[in-house]
């Protein structure tokens, strides 16, 4: 089951995601001359991937930066995904996807089925629990898994997910509701196929929700470029050492692109991602 493949990288690796978010300005002059969009994305995305691989659990790219380019960023994104794969990384594709079932439908055979398949998705709740259930027939057909949105990192989630509900947020509600849909999808080491999206930025209510939803995995954006610590981000960990990867994006990606030549970019990468490992482990 895709949800203890993930488990067991975390138990190898530790909880390290990195986010392909590609944007141009990320890539080195060096590794952008002479090549066309798509070369360089995917050269670019490459290399990180190579570099990291020995230490990351799990990789997740964002399709917007990949769209933002049209086709040939859509190139990019589906031979990146195709190099996972053929390395035997794990991948969630970041899409935070939330429409009526018919549509949904096609989104979750867009990227469970077809060009984009990926092991895992980010998809948004917030128009009902019936915009996720198309995605639940690939759980056993295709071995997929789902993150769902319920505390995100960015400071403007209060304005939805802190609305008081009762005697409790919404988010917890959301989260509440997730857990008792999930609790079929469970894998042999307790946790569901459906995760959620949990921002390591909200320190505060950390602890509770990690022993409020105790048998879900999450997925922890904020680390680094956002502002959360690796202290932050590690009371969202289970107290198995497990149950959540921690991402960062800009924090790793984006730090190389003043390098000169291919011995700078391999040894910043290198050099930012142990010390994001060992920030984690401290």
């Amino acid at each position: 089951m895709i949800i203890d493949k993930l488990y067991e990288q975390v138990q190898k690796k530790g909880p390290l995601c990195v986010g392909l978010d590609t944007d141009l300005s990320y890539i080195p002059e060096f590794m952008k001359s002479q090549k066309n969009i798509t070369e360089a994305v995917f050269e670019f995305n490459k290399n990180i991937i190579d570099l990291t691989k020995e230490f990351v659990a799990i990789y997740k790219p964002q399709i917007a930066y990949y769209e933002a380019l049209g086709l040939d960023g859509l190139k990019a994104f589906k031979m990146t995904l195709d190099y996972l794969k053929q390395n035997n990384c794990l991948v969630v594709s970041d899409v935070k996807r939330s429409d009526i079932a018919a549509t949904a439908k096609m989104y979750a055979k867009a990227f469970f089925d077809g060009e984009f398949e990926s092991d895992f998705v980010t998809l948004n709740p917030y128009m009902g629990y019936d915009s996720l259930d198309p995605y639940f027939e690939y759980f056993e057909k295709k071995d997929k898994g789902i993150f769902v949105l319920v505390r995100t990192s960015n400071p403007g989630s209060k304005d939805i997910q802190l609305k008081q509900v009762g005697d409790e947020y919404l988010y917890q509600k959301i989260g509440q509701e997730l857990t008792k849909i999930g609790k079929r999808f469970n894998g042999k080491y307790g946790y569901s196929r459906i995760g959620f999206v949990i921002g390591a930025t909200h320190n505060a209510e950390a602890v509770d929700i990690r022993n409020r939803f105790s048998h879900t995995f999450f997925l922890v954006p904020g680390y680094g470029a956002q502002g959360a610590t690796g202290k932050d981000a590690r009371l969202l960990l289970n107290k198995d050492e497990n149950g959540a990867i921690i991402n960062s994006s800009r924090g790793i990606i984006a730090k190389s692109q003043n390098t000169q030549n291919q011995k700078e970019f391999d040894d910043k990468i290198t050099e930012l991602i142990l010390k994001m490992k060992e920030d984690l482990n401290n």
